[in-house]
């Protein structure tokens, strides 16, 4: 595990994580929203934080694989 951590995360990998990255934080400021927002949005906005933070850490999972 701490070998996966120390190894480097191909580049499409991280071009999703920080999409990923991008997307929860979308979610979070919907959620922050100092305004009245519908129900579907606030549900939305709760669903870019999942999505967003799943594809994060399941594409920082993935190691270079060496040939």
């Amino acid at each position: 595990m701490k070998n996966r951590f120390l190894s480097p995360t191909p580049k499409f990998f991280r071009i999703v994580r920080n999409i990923g990255i991008g997307l929860a934080a979308a979610g979070g400021v919907i959620l922050a929203s100092p305004v009245v927002l519908p129900a579907a949005v606030i549900s939305l906005g709760s669903y870019l934080i999942l999505g967003g933070m799943v594809a994060s850490a399941v594409a920082q999972s993935v190691e270079e694989v060496k040939k």
